[in-house]
């Protein structure tokens, strides 16, 4: 069955990539009409969490920031798709970064990155940064469940040089790396809410306590590297701008989660600029009325 899926769902797939941008975007305001006013994929969740995160916000001022989120992820949608297609100079041009040079400086020093990010704005195209360094890239996700999707997926990446890895992966792999001597850059979305029983911190995501996940920051003290946030700006449809932040490059010296709180900080302060680009589908405070007295 899951063969069947994927040989019935890929050639339309494919051909959704090979439209021109000006289509590609006509798709995209089709789908974003199908997911807000026929569907209503998700716009209690969307909505709850808004009022949630901006609680002196009017009713019009939610609906206003809804609608424009539903927008970004139609575009989201289609660009994901375009990936399968699109040319290494056309996602050049419209996936820049502004400071590469502090990503050049890290490597000069010998060490490996742990590259952090949110679900904002676009993260699908950060891949292409593999033709502006020397480092290997992998990026941790969670496994498709249909095996032919997934190697897709993983064929995409590869194609620049960036590799995906589940959790359960990712230590003995970049142990390996490093017993090399092999200089790896590895992406970690840390926004998102980890199980209850699974988490170790605690802290305020937009004035909310909720479960944080770790496992950037202590991957970066368990083999010393640096950690970098990059913040990703929407300039217009289909084109971004990303600028590295670095964090830190001695870990070690960091008290336990302070790396991961000085990180929630700087994802907050890209959902104030303009939080219709945030991924509000996900319920990022399901846990907030059952915090640990440890917590509290």
């Amino acid at each position: 069955m899951q063969f069947l899926a994927y040989i019935l769902i890929y050639p339309f797939l494919w051909l959704v990539s090979i439209l021109p941008f000006r289509l590609l975007y006509l798709v995209s305001d089709g789908l974003y009409f199908l997911l807000y006013y026929v569907i209503g994929y998700r716009k209690k969740v969307v909505r709850e969490n808004l009022k949630l995160a901006f609680p002196d916000k009017s009713e019009k001022e939610i609906k206003t920031i809804s609608k424009k989120f539903f927008h970004h992820l139609g575009d989201m949608v289609v660009e994901s798709i375009k990936s399968l297609t699109i040319s290494e100079s056309e996602m050049q041009k419209r996936f820049k970064f502004t400071n590469i040079e502090e990503i050049h400086k890290i490597e000069n020093t010998n060490k490996s990155i742990v590259l952090m990010c949110a679900h904002y704005a676009s993260w699908e195209w950060i891949f292409i940064l593999q033709t502006h360094i020397k480092s290997k890239g992998y990026a941790v996700y969670k496994r498709l469940a249909n095996k032919y999707f997934d190697q897709l997926i993983k064929r995409i990446r590869a194609k620049y040089n960036s590799y995906l890895i589940t959790t359960k992966e990712t230590i003995p792999i970049l142990i390996e790396a490093k017993q090399r001597g092999e200089l790896t850059i590895n992406g970690f979305i840390s926004d998102q809410s980890p199980r209850r029983d699974k988490a170790f911190h605690w802290n305020e995501f937009m004035n909310i306590k909720v479960p944080v996940h770790t496992g950037a920051e202590m991957l970066a003290k368990k083999l010393d590297m640096a950690v970098v946030f990059f913040r990703v700006k929407k300039i217009k449809r289909g084109y971004y701008e990303t600028t590295f932040e670095t964090i830190t490059t001695t870990p070690k010296k960091y008290k336990d989660y302070e790396i991961t709180d000085i990180f929630l900080k700087l994802v907050e302060q890209q959902i104030y600029e303009a939080p219709e680009y945030y991924l509000w589908t996900h319920k990022r405070w399901k846990h907030r009325d059952h915090v640990p007295e440890e917590f509290q």
